[in-house]
C-alpha cells in the first residue's frame, strides 16, 4: 500500500471516529477532506489550505446550482405541506375505516399509511415520528400488545426511503450517475413488496396469537363514509404522483412542484381548512432547514470525494477485489452487511454519500470492468442495470439498519413517544418485521427482475 493510500485509509478511520463522537456528518466529512489534503500536500504548510479555500466557492456553487438537485427541496416542501395540511390524519383514518374492523386491521392501516406518507416525506425518521403521533394512541387505546403497536410503527417508518418519490433515490442516482426516472421505476415493485411483506407479517402474528390485536368496535356508518371520502383525494394525489413517476409519465422536478401546489391547494380548500398561512410559513422554514442540511452534506461529500480520488484508495480497493478472484455475490453480501451495520448509527443520506463512492467501483470491477455487458458480466447485467439493482438493494438494507438491534434509530424515535415501554419490548415487536425484510432482500438478490422489470419495459 502506498503512502497516499495509507493516508486515505487513515482518513476513513478518522471520519467514522468523528461520526461516532456525534460530530455532525457534514462537518466530519469536511474536516476529514481538508485535514487529509493537508497531509498529502507537499508545499509549504501555510500554503496547504489555499487550494481548498479557492475550491470551496466553486464546489458549493456547483452543488446548489445543480438542476437535478432542485427536486430535493421541492419534495421536502411537499412532505411538510402534507403534514401541515393533515393529510397524514386523513390517510390513516380513511384506511382505518376500510380495514380497521379486521383483526389486526388498525396495524395494517398503519403500515399502509406509513407507506403513503413516507412516499411524500421521503424520510424514515419523519415518517415514524409523524405516524406515531396519530396511530400509536389508537393502537394502545384498542389494547394492541405494546410490542406489536410499537414494532409496526418502527418498521413502517422504513418504507419511506424506497417508494417514489424518494429523496434518497435522487441522491443515489446523482452519486452513481444513474437515471432518476429509472431509479423511481425500479423502486415501485420492491416498495409494494415491502408493504405486502409487512402486512403478511401482521396477519401471521395475529393468526398465531389473536389476543395481541383485539377487534375494534365498528365505526358508525356516517363516520366511516366521511373518513373514506376524505381519503379519496389523498389517494388521488399520492397515487397519481407515484404512478406517474414510476411509469415515467412526467419528470421529477415538475412533478414535485405541481405536487406541492396541489397539496397546498387541497389543504386550503378541504373541509375545516387545516392549512393556513402560519402552517405554510412553518413548512417553508422546515424545508429551508432540511434542504440546507442536505446541501451541506452534498457539498462535504464532493470535497471528500476529491480527496479520496487523490489518495487512489477507491481505485486500489476495486483493483484488489478484481484480482483476488472473490465470488462477486459473496462480496455483494459483505457490502450489504456493512451497510446494515452502519445503518444502526448513521442517517441514510449520509451513508449513501459516504459509503457508496467506495462500494460502487468495487462492484464495477467485480462485474467485469467499465465495459461489462450482460453476456460477460459476473452479475449477468451491464453496469447501467447494476447501478439500478445495487441502488435498490443498498437503500433497502440502509433502512433495515434503522430497526437493527441494538441501536436502530427508528426504535429510539418510537421510544420517545412511549417512554414507559422498555426498549427490549420494542425490539421484540420489530423482530418479525426485521425477518420479513431479510426475506425481501433475499428475493431481490435472487430475482433482480423485481427491480429491473419496469425500467426494461418502460425504457424499451
Amino acid at each position: 500500500m502506498t503512502d497516499r493510500e495509507l493516508v486515505g485509509a487513515g482518513a476513513v478511520a478518522v471520519l467514522f471516529l468523528l461520526i461516532g463522537l456525534r460530530i455532525p456528518v457534514a462537518l466530519a466529512m469536511i474536516a476529514t477532506a481538508v485535514g487529509g489534503a493537508y497531509a498529502l500536500s507537499e508545499v509549504a504548510p501555510f500554503l496547504r489550505f489555499a487550494p481548498y479555500m479557492m475550491q470551496f466557492s466553486t464546489t458549493l456553487w456547483s452543488v446548489v446550482s445543480n438542476y437535478d438537485l432542485s427536486v430535493v427541496p421541492l419534495f421536502i416542501l411537499m412532505g411538510f405541506l402534507a403534514s401541515e395540511a393533515r393529510l397524514n390524519y386523513d390517510l390513516f383514518h380513511g384506511l382505518n375505516a376500510l380495514v380497521g374492523r379486521l383483526r389486526g386491521g388498525v396495524a395494517i392501516a398503519t403500515i399502509a399509511a406509513c407507506a403513503g406518507f413516507g412516499a411524500v416525506s421521503g424520510s424514515s425518521l419523519a415518517t415514524a415520528s409523524t405516524m406515531a403521533r396519530i396511530s400509536l394512541p389508537e393502537l394502545l387505546r384498542l389494547k394492541y400488545q405494546e410490542g406489536l403497536a410499537t414494532g409496526v410503527l418502527a418498521a413502517g417508518g422504513t418504507l419511506g426511503i424506497l417508494i417514489p418519490p424518494s429523496v434518497a433515490l435522487v441522491i443515489y442516482a446523482i452519486v452513481v450517475e444513474a437515471s432518476i426516472i429509472q431509479m423511481f421505476q425500479a423502486a415501485v415493485l420492491p416498495g409494494l413488496l415491502a408493504v405486502l411483506v409487512f402486512i403478511a407479517v401482521i396477519c401471521l402474528l395475529v393468526a398465531r396469537r389473536p389476543a395481541i390485536a383485539p377487534l375494534a368496535d365498528p365505526l358508525p356508518a356516517d363516520e366511516r363514509r366521511a373518513a373514506v371520502r376524505r381519503l379519496l383525494p389523498v389517494l388521488a394525489i399520492f397515487g397519481g404522483m407515484i404512478a406517474g413517476l414510476g411509469l415515467g409519465l412526467f419528470t421529477p422536478t415538475p412533478a414535485a412542484a405541481v405536487g406541492g401546489f396541489v397539496v397546498a391547494l387541497y389543504g386550503f380548500l378541504s373541509p375545516g381548512r387545516p392549512l393556513r398561512l402560519p402552517g405554510i410559513r412553518k413548512a417553508v422554514l422546515a424545508t429551508a432547514t432540511t434542504s440546507a442540511m442536505i446541501y451541506l452534506i452534498l457539498f462535504a461529500a464532493d470535497m471528500l470525494k476529491g480527496f479520496f480520488a487523490r489518495t487512489g484508495l477507491p481505485a486500489s480497493l476495486s483493483s484488489l477485489a478484481g484480482s483476488n478472484g472473490l465470488d462477486p455475490y459473496l462480496v455483494l453480501l459483505i457490502l450489504l452487511l456493512v451497510l446494515i451495520l452502519l445503518g444502526c448509527f448513521m442517517e441514510s443520506l449520509s451513508m449513501i454519500l459516504v459509503v457508496v463512492p467506495f462500494f460502487w467501483p468495487v462492484l464495477v470491477e467485480l462485474n467485469g470492468g467499465d465495459y461489462a455487458t450482460a453476456a460477460t458480466a459476473a452479475f449477468g447485467m451491464g453496469n447501467e442495470e447494476l447501478k439500478i439493482w445495487f441502488g435498490i438493494l443498498a437503500l433497502v438494507v440502509v433502512e433495515l439498519g434503522l430497526i437493527t438491534p441494538p441501536v436502530g434509530l427508528n426504535v429510539f424515535v418510537i421510544k420517545s413517544f412511549r417512554p414507559m415501554t422498555p426498549m427490549s419490548t420494542i425490539f421484540r415487536g420489530v423482530f418479525p418485521f426485521f425477518l420479513g425484510e431479510i426475506l425481501r432482500v433475499g428475493l431481490l438478490i435472487l430475482a433482480p427482475a423485481l427491480c429491473l422489470l419496469l425500467p426494461r419495459l418502460l425504457g424499451s
